[in-house]
């Protein structure tokens, strides 16, 4: 197998929690990070679902890629599927992606299965800012996802204006009509 890379795009970016040997900036092409994703225990409940990130279709998506020396592939890839393969609403995906340097690789991916239950699909920024107003989870208020997804993001100097609307309008509404959203699926 070899050395392989990990693309991070969320809190993989700032907290992999595996050992690697390089980081760099990346680019994968065909993928965007999207608060597509319902939460129902983390972020929220079924009844009031939360928010999380996904990989989801089109566009592109800036992240970070890790570089994992081919004496941890399996403990690494159990420790990503542990973490990442709970509900089964990710895919792993090798997937194309441009380093920084230029270089192209081939990089380990969680892409969101657009087929399973908790998969939002694209919702725009006021009612994806509804709903991570006020959802609430085991591990906390959603928007406290967000904002820390946000500023972590800053801190990387990588932008995602779509996600910084969406933080924008969950800390200062427009009004009473951004908070009406559609029931959650059953």
């Amino acid at each position: 197998m070899g050395d392989f890379w990990v693309f991070g795009y969320g809190s993989l970016m700032w907290r992999p929690g595996f050992a690697h040997v390089e980081t760099r900036r990346a680019r994968l092409m065909g993928f965007r990070r999207s608060l597509c994703v319902y939460s129902w225990v983390h972020r929220g409940t079924r009844e009031q679902p939360g928010l999380v990130l996904g990989l989801d279709r089109g566009g592109s998506c800036v992240g970070m890629a890790f570089r994992v020396p081919e004496g941890l592939a399996q403990e690494v890839v159990a420790y990503l599927r542990e973490r990442e393969l709970v509900t089964n609403v990710y895919l792993e995906r090798r997937i194309a992606i441009r380093l920084d340097d230029g270089r192209p690789a081939q990089a380990l991916c969680y892409v969101v299965d657009r087929a399973h239950e908790q998969y939002a699909g694209h919702l725009d920024e006021h009612h994806a800012a509804a709903l991570v107003h006020r959802s609430s989870g085991v591990s906390g208020k959603n928007d406290d996802y967000l904002f820390s997804t946000l500023e972590h993001m800053r801190a990387l100097g990588i932008r995602d204006r779509w996600m910084e609307e969406v933080g924008r309008l969950t800390r200062h509404p427009a009004g009473p009509e951004l908070f009406a959203f559609p029931p959650a699926a059953d």
